[in-house]
């Protein structure tokens, strides 16, 4: 019961926040959908961020990670959020030159990390993070995030713990229903330049 109740206020407040988006959407991996989950909207309000962060907190406590690892940027807000609820420190790669980097931390070698993110689909930016870290000799034990929308075809090598599993439509974009209806292409995140 008591996760379904997280599930009810978690999808209140994306709806409340303007996170979860309807329309023609170009998503990071390439294809496209008619929902878009722009968590950041979300995460942008302290205490929603707060909520999804001891959420999660709860679900990856059972790997006993020593500290939260997150890939720049979607999963900047929420890591740090998990780390905190968890009173463990927090990390995150980012992109150098195409390719996940620790850039700004020593790397948590020998210790048990979990990657947070924002969202899964693909999965691939939080397996880079976990490959990174692993390369440099921590222990990737688990993957989170406040969003699955990967219907469990993720490149992760175990499904991630999530709040929220969506199932939302994805094409390709050569069979895209919506650009065949010629509804306009959308990448989130992206404004629309004022005339």
């Amino acid at each position: 019961m008591e996760e379904q109740v997280m599930l009810e206020r978690l999808r209140e407040m994306m709806k409340e926040s303007g996170a979860h988006l309807e329309g023609h959407f170009l998503l990071t991996s390439g294809n496209h959908s008619s929902d878009y989950m722009q968590c950041a909207l979300l995460l942008r309000f302290p205490r929603y961020a707060a909520f999804a962060g001891e959420a999660l907190a709860k679900k990856v406590r059972k790997y006993s990670p020593d500290i939260i690892a997150s890939p720049a940027l979607g999963g900047l807000i929420i890591g740090h959020e998990t780390a905190r609820a968890l009173d463990i420190p927090f990390i995150f790669c980012e992109r150098q030159d195409g390719a996940m980097a620790l850039r700004r931390f020593p790397f948590p070698e020998g210790q048990r990390v979990v990657v947070i993110e924002d969202v899964v689909t693909t999965g691939v930016s939080s397996g880079e993070v976990g490959a990174v870290l692993a390369a440099g000799g921590a222990e990737w034990v688990g993957t989170g995030a406040v969003i699955d929308r990967s219907g469990g075809k993720s490149s992760l090598p175990s499904a991630p713990e999530s709040l929220w599993k969506v199932d939302f439509p994805l094409w390709k974009p050569e069979e895209c229903p919506l650009c065949a209806k010629g509804i306009p292409l959308v990448k989130p995140g992206s404004r629309p330049k004022k005339g």
